[in-house]
């Protein structure tokens, strides 16, 4: 049977999602507690691969077994034998032909930045001290609409078959006077992609590029034109829809 896993967690311990050879990681953390308790081995698959040091405040997982499984009890089993900074919400059986990954039809991210020092936040958001236009960043996010193709925000040499999206949300909003959140769902998202993003949107933000020139890098299809990918810390993935 299969069981579908929601799940948050606080990235900074963690290579990423995805089991490393040389390092821990979300997915395997996860497998080991999760085969202890069912005394069994147990594999997970992830809705996405998160990279080193992004977080997720919803994650969705499944794994399949034969094992009798109480849902209620299994999720405080698994909190209590977790890291703190892994917390799983809920547990559920889920139709066998359901997949973390390859159903999923949205995913959602949150980038959040600060531009004044704030010492509760220097792990979970980036702090940007230079002076930001965020209605030039706003206006150069909406043309993200107007393409397909982001070649120009993926990691090079994937394995990926093609580098199109269909992009549903792209805004920046101001939460407080000094915090800002980039929102961003798409079908699907390219390795890299939303930091790629956020990176050149600051250029935009600083007066290094203009919104043409934002909309030039995206048509060039060279990574090596966007800006540098913005720190891994202020990334959340917060949504995937089925």
């Amino acid at each position: 049977m299969r069981y579908f896993i929601t799940l948050s967690y606080n990235g900074k311990n963690y290579h990423g999602w995805q089991i490393q050879p040389n390092g821990s990681s979300v997915q395997e953390t996860i497998e080991k507690a999760l085969s202890t308790i069912l005394r069994s081995d147990i594999s997970i698959v992830g809705a996405g691969r998160t990279d080193t040091g992004v977080h997720a405040k919803k994650m969705i997982a499944h794994f399949d077994t034969d094992i009798e499984i109480n849902t209620t009890e299994l999720p405080r089993r698994l909190n209590c034998f977790l890291p703190s900074d892994i917390a799983i919400q809920k547990i559920e059986p889920v139709a066998d032909d359901l997949h973390a990954r390859f159903s999923a039809t949205k995913r959602s991210y949150e980038y959040h930045l600060v531009t004044e020092k704030d010492v509760f936040c220097t792990e979970t958001a980036y702090f940007y001290p230079g002076v930001l236009d965020f209605d030039a960043m706003n206006e150069a996010a909406s043309k993200l609409f107007n393409y397909i193709d982001f070649t120009s925000f993926s990691k090079l040499h994937t394995d990926v078959k093609t580098n199109n999206c269909t992009i549903y949300e792209a805004r920046w909003e101001q939460v407080s006077p000094s915090h800002w959140i980039f929102h961003i769902s798409a079908d699907r998202f390219l390795r890299n992609m939303v930091r790629a993003i956020v990176g050149t949107l600051l250029m935009v933000g600083t007066k290094k590029i203009s919104v043409d020139g934002f909309c030039q890098i995206i048509e060039s299809k060279d990574r090596c034109k966007a800006g540098t990918s913005a720190p891994a810390h202020g990334l959340y993935l917060t949504e995937v829809v089925y």
